[in-house]
C-alpha cells in the first residue's frame, strides 16, 4: 500500500493544475502516461504523453498532447516547454515516492481525470527488462485506456497487439490511488469565451 504524504497530495494538485492549464478547450476526460527509467549511470530516461476527450454531445476522437500546438495555433516550442515542465513534476513525484518506499519504486504511471475523479495507477514493471519497445507499450496503452478498437489500428499495430496477447507476461505490482478533484481558480493556456459556449 502506497503512502500518500501531504507533499505527494500537493504534487497531485500541482500536476492537475498544470494539465488543466495545458488544454485550450473544454474536455470530458484525460488519460496520461509517463515512465521513468533509472539507468545504471544514475540518469533518468522516460516519456510522457496524454490524450483528452473534448467535451461534446457526440463521442469525439482523443486529442494527443503533441497535436495541441497545431490544432490551436500555439507556439510549438513554448508549448513543449509546458510538456517538459509537466514531466519534471512527475519526476519530482517519483523522487518523493522513492524516499518512502523500500526497494524499487514505480517505473510508470497512468493518471486519469474524469467525472471529477483523479485516479492514479502506479506500475512497478522493470522497463529495462521489458520485451516491449516504447512504441509498442504506447500502442497497447492506447487500446487499453482510450478504447481504440482493433479496426482503428494499422496492420503493424494489430500485429503488436497480437504478439502482446499471445506472448509471455511479466508479473508486476500495480498500486492505485483515487480521489476527488479540488482545484480552484483553474486557468488554461487559451482563454475561451464561456458565454458563447452556453448559448
Amino acid at each position: 500500500m502506497l503512502k500518500h504524504t501531504q507533499k505527494i497530495k500537493e504534487l497531485y494538485e500541482d500536476i492537475q493544475k498544470t494539465i488543466f492549464y495545458m488544454i485550450p478547450e473544454k474536455w470530458e476526460s484525460l488519460y496520461l502516461y509517463s515512465s521513468i527509467i533509472e539507468e545504471k549511470d544514475q540518469n533518468e530516461a522516460g516519456e510522457l504523453f496524454f490524450y483528452y476527450i473534448p467535451k461534446g454531445i457526440l463521442r469525439k476522437k482523443p486529442v494527443n498532447v503533441y497535436e495541441i500546438p497545431s490544432k490551436f495555433n500555439i507556439d510549438e516550442a513554448q508549448y513543449l516547454k509546458l510538456v517538459e515542465n509537466l514531466y519534471a513534476k512527475i519526476k519530482i513525484l517519483h523522487k518523493e515516492f522513492k524516499k518512502l518506499e523500500l526497494g524499487q519504486t514505480w517505473t510508470n504511471v497512468t493518471m486519469i481525470i474524469e467525472n471529477l475523479r483523479f485516479l492514479v495507477e502506479y506500475n512497478y514493471e522493470d522497463l529495462t527488462q521489458s520485451p516491449l519497445s516504447s512504441y509498442e507499450r504506447h500502442v497497447i496503452w492506447r487500446c487499453k485506456y482510450l478504447g481504440i478498437g482493433i479496426e482503428q489500428l494499422s496492420k503493424d499495430e494489430k500485429e503488436i497487439l497480437k504478439r502482446y496477447a499471445t506472448g509471455p507476461k511479466l508479473l508486476s505490482r500495480t498500486e492505485r490511488y483515487d480521489s476527488g478533484i479540488y482545484i480552484k481558480d483553474i486557468e488554461n493556456i487559451v482563454d475561451y469565451d464561456t458565454q458563447k459556449l452556453q448559448n
